[in-house]
């Protein structure tokens, strides 16, 4: 099994894509990586990791790295960024590969899981 990274930016239009990605597959852990706006979505496993998406990028990747520290077992987690902004992203990825974690991209797309 894999564990889950998805990110939940500002605006509810995409949640509903991060709530299908978390039950698309039988994940052995989910981490949410969101904002304020964010902190009360709740899905099924998830565990909800807030952080402030106005920090400059370098601060919001090494808050990322601490909120992701010691809760990725696996040496690969799959990751799910359809919500968010590019600077979002660049943190996110940043902050695992940092951890020295292996990612995959993955999606949902005409209501069906995609590994990108």
């Amino acid at each position: 099994m894999t564990e889950l990274i998805a990110l939940l930016s500002t605006g509810k239009g995409t949640w509903s894509d991060v709530a299908k990605i978390i039950k698309s597959q039988s994940w052995e852990k989910v981490l949410i990586i969101t904002n304020e706006f964010g902190k009360d979505f709740r899905a099924e496993k998830a565990e909800v990791l807030v952080t402030d998406f106005s920090m400059p990028i370098t601060e919001l990747k090494n808050n990322m790295h601490a909120l992701l520290k010691n809760k990725i077992v696996g040496l690969e987690v799959a990751v799910h960024m359809i919500s968010g902004t590019g600077k979002e992203h660049a943190a996110l990825l940043a902050a695992i590969l940092s951890l020295g974690t292996g990612i995959r991209l993955v999606a949902i797309e005409n209501e069906q899981f995609i590994d990108l």
